[in-house]
């Protein structure tokens, strides 16, 4: 409570997220480990005022809402959202109207995972004095509309929260939905009822994430080390490239140790597992499959995680054949297979000046490091 008066938080997740081109909607995406709407919500969770918070989602995402957020205790509900931010918005007013009673109501958008406490209590210290207020920051570049130039002094761009007192949120609502009218956001509904809306203080950090290039990258490392046994009668492949030689690697699939390797260190950057979950050597599908095509499915893997790949530095460690002559070719096919720049993929090859199983021509290993980055 803020001066003896109930703040209740109704966050809106609800959009689709279509301008990410992601597999989630952007809410439900994560910065650092952290689902975006649990950043944001956590945000109310952990302030002194806001007694309880109310959660709009659609459907279809309402179960992973509540996992997500199962540890947040002032939710009271998570309520399906509506076609519009708008009517998610008056799905949650009513539902908490019914539920429990409050004098003031915070709106958030769950997109906005940068919202801090001070930003949230001098929203609800101007609320709690002039009915209305927005969250907003003055305008830094110019602006120019119809061919004139607006005075950049009297502009500023409007952020959540936006907190109303009840009865003026409810009765904005009311008359937007009686006339069939759409605003870009509650402070302007409010503005039709002919009330002023006070800025409140909002932040630059502030962000809406909106497309990609609204989420900071990330970046990750990951390992791979493979080795196969050397036995007559099997091609030698590594790289996707076949290489004369008397003997070829063991294996379920092609056996190409350097691919394996780069997989396993993709994956392992990920955190998706390794080459045996994904491609078990029991699944009889996976027989004699060449790599090349494990590799493919590997990177859209990645891709689904919303990863790419920066760079790629690998080794094979063999005592014979020779490699130097096949390392382009080798560089080449994986980068037309991983569709990066093969300037972003180095491969090395060194003996074990005869020792170990390597140095014997037992077999074949394969090191792999690589970088990927967050795409959102």
């Amino acid at each position: 409570m803020y001066k003896g008066k109930r703040i209740c938080a109704i966050v809106t997740a609800g959009g689709a997220g279509q301008r990410m081109k992601a597999s989630v909607p952007k809410q439900y995406m994560k910065i650092k480990g952290t689902p975006i709407i649990k950043k944001a919500v956590l945000a109310f969770e952990n302030n002194e005022w806001v007694d309880s918070i109310l959660i709009t989602t659609s459907p279809e995402y309402a179960d992973m809402c509540r996992e997500i957020l199962s540890d947040i205790t002032k939710i009271t509900a998570i309520v399906d959202g509506g076609k519009e931010r708008q009517d998610s918005v008056a799905n949650g007013l009513r539902e908490l109207n019914l539920r429990e009673a409050f004098d003031y109501v915070m709106i958030h958008d769950a997109a906005r995972p940068y919202v801090t406490d001070e930003i949230i209590c001098d929203s609800i210290i101007k609320a709690v004095e002039t009915g209305a207020a927005v969250a907003a920051i003055p305008v830094k570049d110019t602006i120019r509309s119809g061919g004139m130039t607006l005075e950049r002094e009297n502009l500023n761009i409007i952020q959540t929260p936006q907190t109303f007192e009840k009865n003026i949120i409810m009765r904005a609502h009311e008359k937007a939905a009686g006339e069939k009218h759409y605003g870009s956001d509650d402070g302007g509904l409010v503005e039709r009822l002919g009330l002023p809306v006070a800025l409140s203080k909002g932040a630059y950090a502030n962000i809406k994430i909106t497309t990609p290039e609204d989420c900071p990258p990330m970046q990750r490392i990951g390992k791979g080390y493979d080795v196969h046994r050397l036995v007559a009668g099997r091609p030698l492949i590594l790289g996707g490239i076949k290489i004369a030689h008397h003997m070829g690697l063991q294996g379920h699939s092609d056996a190409d140790v350097l691919i394996h390797a780069v997989m396993d260190s993709l994956l392992g950057a990920a955190a998706l597992g390794d080459i045996g979950s994904h491609f078990p050597d029991s699944d009889p599908q996976y027989k004699d499959i060449s790599s090349c095509e494990l590799l493919k499915k590997t990177r859209e893997l990645l891709m689904v995680a919303g990863y790419a790949i920066t760079n790629i530095d690998s080794t094979v460690i063999a005592q014979e054949p020779k490699l130097a002559s096949h390392i382009d070719a080798m560089r080449s096919n994986l980068s037309e297979i991983l569709g990066i720049d093969k300037d972003c993929i180095s491969i090395k090859a060194t003996t074990t000046e005869k020792l170990g199983f390597v140095g014997q021509e037992e077999g074949i290993a394969a090191e792999s490091v690589c970088l990927i980055t967050t795409i959102y």
